[in-house]
């Protein structure tokens, strides 16, 4: 989230407002709000740079590095994206430090409303490993839906559907090998969404893994969320649990904290230095080995023009 130094909290605010598109998130999205909320703005082991610049005629180029603070590597990408509105076309090119290559081509609202069409294309010079996938979302209200094609592995057909009715959301996602003439993955989702708060449970790795996921707006300036999830393939029998909350200090920071049931205390601060400048703190500190050095820090810098 890049904060706004003009931001204010209104009805406005609230991920699932009455006032939104009656268009359903997408089946990865379902979620997100607790996702985002006890994943994002916590750097940890990383020192992390992002630039994004926006040329005049609209060309973005983003720029990415991170230094991992353990092992000392370094990864780089660099990303450049050419939209065209009349059209409803979008380029993205993008060139890593690891040397993969990726193009992809959008085309969106153009023969359709609500359809987009993707195609992505990957390469590596170095071990000559290539793949084309292709794409086709489509989207109205009470429905979205994507189908994707790998073509050069398998080939593959991945495909996933939500239908969405006074915020409630039920989705479906299967993933079928034409060599091998079998489906390979499948998961269930269902939710609710309110003005307030959010609450989601998914199935995924063919029915294997379970996930349970909250989110609440307390307060204009509060947020909380949990996550709760078991997996049956894994010889463990207990459920992992995560709880967090986010706090705006004031229109420019807010400060994150989270805890899971094995004692690793996760800690964010996230600072607007001034517009299109942002700076976020993360730790992860294991609270039932304090005195030893497992503790882990991070810093990540978004500039953007």
């Amino acid at each position: 989230m890049i904060i706004d130094p003009h931001h204010k909290f209104d009805h406005l605010d609230l991920p699932f407002s009455k006032m939104s598109a009656p268009i359903p998130a997408s089946y990865s999205d379902i979620g997100k709000s607790a996702s985002d909320l006890l994943g994002k703005d916590y750097p940890v082991a990383v020192f992390k740079l992002e630039t994004k610049n926006t040329a005049p005629n609209g060309v973005s180029f983003i720029l990415s590095g991170q230094k991992n603070t353990k092992s000392g590597e370094i990864n780089g990408e660099f990303k450049s994206k050419y939209h065209y509105p009349k059209k409803g076309i979008t380029l993205t090119e993008t060139w890593t430090t690891n040397n993969h290559l990726t193009a992809q081509v959008e085309l969106e609202n153009s023969l359709a409303k609500g359809l987009k069409l993707d195609m992505t294309t990957y390469f590596q010079p170095l071990t000559g490993t290539k793949n084309i996938k292709g794409g086709l979302i489509f989207k109205q209200p009470g429905f979205h839906t994507k189908l994707y094609v790998d073509v050069l592995k398998g080939p593959t057909f991945q495909g996933d559907a939500v239908i969405g009715h006074e915020g409630f959301l039920m989705g479906g996602e299967a993933c079928y090998d034409v060599t091998d003439g079998k489906v390979t993955r499948y998961g269930v989702s269902a939710g609710y969404t309110a003005p307030e708060y959010n609450v989601t449970l998914k199935a995924t790795d063919s029915m294997s893994a379970y996930t349970l996921l909250y989110y609440h707006r307390v307060h204009p300036d509060i947020e909380a969320g949990a996550k709760a999830h078991w997996n049956t393939a894994s010889n463990n029998d207990s459920v992992n649990m995560e709880i967090g909350a986010k706090y705006f200090l004031d229109r420019d920071a807010f400060v994150k904290a989270k805890i899971d049931n094995n004692g690793r205390l996760g800690l964010g601060y996230t600072q607007a230095l001034r517009p299109g400048i942002k700076i976020s703190l993360g730790g992860s500190i294991d609270t039932s080995k304090l005195g030893e050095n497992n503790h882990k820090f991070g810093v990540s810098l978004n500039l953007e023009s």
